[in-house]
């Protein structure tokens, strides 16, 4: 049997933005019911340098039972380079046999299925009249992000900011958005708001935040870095991909509890399969203040992989190799 290997063009014109938010409600929606298998990734870090990598295994049973592994090194020095900070594979293995049957470039598929989660989240929890999207973070997911939000709501406005106002004012020259000179400037009266950056410090203060308004923050996945304030994970409904996960890697999730700013664990209000499968209806009041906290997930990476392959196969894309 051979194994197809799929590069980063060929992820990015094989794994479509709309078709993967809806692999990511099924993915996410399995998980909440128990049908799919995710331990904890492990994090692996070299001594004197300044990138990790993360394994991230998971397995799906049933009529076509699967095994996928996520090897991604994250490396925040790399966007001055002109690289992903997300550099891997995605590698898919046949569950009954254990033969690889797919090796995918895996910065293509974190950009897409992240930012595809974050639209489900989008879809389920901010205002049905959501019209104006902040974006914090100027590079791979910030494009993927806006990429992907314009699939679930009609924005009518676009602001981005980013410490590095030239990135800022390239890619608001690039997508339409209006380069803000600062993020306070940005979030004002933002609808949604997606915190895209590699900052270890909170980027946004809650003041900044209208009623109503719902939060992706989807960097920082690490223990000893946050995006948020404190003060915004308190007064928030807080919505996240995993408890477990969050209970692990969310800095400001961490650091609130720490500061007994928040109550415990039943601060989470739910995980977003739940709200997927219909265990919990997602925001309470239209000027409450939603926080979805993503963390990124192994039963995302193997559904938008077994998706990319899929339309790969179909579209004779991509190489076969005999391992």
């Amino acid at each position: 049997m051979t194994t197809l290997v799929l590069n980063e063009l060929e992820v990015t014109e094989h794994l479509p933005m709309a078709e993967c938010i809806e692999a990511m409600a099924g993915a996410l929606g399995a998980l909440a019911r128990g049908e799919v298998h995710m331990p904890l990734r492990s994090v692996v870090r070299g001594g004197g340098t300044p990138g990790l990598l993360g394994l991230m295994p998971a397995h799906r049973d049933g009529d076509q039972p699967v095994f996928s592994l996520k090897s991604v090194c994250v490396f925040p020095g790399n966007p001055a380079r002109g690289l992903d900070a997300h550099q891997g594979t995605v590698t898919l293995f046949d569950g009954e046999t254990g033969v690889p049957t797919a090796i995918l470039n895996g910065s293509a598929v974190t950009a897409i299925r992240t930012a595809a989660v974050t639209a489900l989240a989008t879809r389920l929890l901010a205002r049905e009249d959501a019209q104006t999207l902040a974006i914090l973070g100027s590079g791979v997911q910030a494009r993927a992000h806006l990429r992907a939000l314009s699939e679930v709501r009609p924005f009518t406005a676009v602001r981005v900011h980013s410490p590095n106002a030239e990135h800022a004012r390239a890619f608001a020259a690039e997508t339409g958005a209006d380069a803000a000179t600062s993020a306070e400037e940005a979030v004002d009266q933002a609808d949604v708001v997606v915190l895209a950056t590699n900052s270890k410090d909170p980027v946004l203060e809650c003041a900044w935040l209208a009623p109503g308004t719902h939060v992706n923050a989807i960097g920082a996945s690490i223990p000893s870095a946050r995006e948020l304030d404190t003060a915004t994970i308190a007064v928030s409904e807080l919505f996240v991909d995993s408890r477990e996960s969050a209970a692990n890697e969310a800095g400001d999730y961490r650091l609130a509890l720490q500061e007994k700013a928040i109550p415990g664990p039943e601060h989470i209000l739910a995980e977003l399969g739940e709200v997927v499968i219909g265990a919990h209806l997602g925001r309470s009041a239209p000027d409450a203040l939603t926080v979805f906290r993503s963390l990124g997930l192994a039963v995302e990476d193997l559904a938008a992989a077994e998706l990319c392959v899929e339309h790969a196969r179909r579209a004779g894309a991509g190489t076969e190799v005999d391992l």
